[in-house]
């Protein structure tokens, strides 16, 4: 597994459902700032983040990122979450993947 994935790992989301998913963020450091989130549709290899993160506000406190709810997936697509944030003067990006199964 790449360094870059975060622990949490790829999650199940089915077209019908909005979840907010939160990143542990304590193997990079601690207090995260600017975080930004990007989504992926990885089964046509378009950027979809307008879309499926309508409202793209992620927060931060402590060592956890929280996204805005991710919903509007497509069935049987894949999507690649991507989340950039700055520790100190250090820009870190990790990612996730989410399948719509359902």
């Amino acid at each position: 597994m790449s360094i870059l994935v975060v622990a949490e790992g790829t999650q199940e989301q089915s077209a019908d459902e909005e979840l907010i998913y939160t990143i542990d963020v304590s193997n990079w450091g601690s207090n995260p700032s600017t975080s930004s989130a990007v989504a992926i549709d990885e089964t046509t290899g378009s950027t979809v983040t307008t879309t499926v993160f309508p409202t793209n506000t992620p927060t931060e406190s402590s060592n956890t990122i929280t996204l805005s709810p991710l919903k509007l997936l497509t069935k049987g697509h894949n999507y690649r979450i991507e989340v950039k944030f700055t520790i100190g003067s250090n820009i870190f990006e990790c990612f996730f993947r989410v399948e719509c199964t359902i």
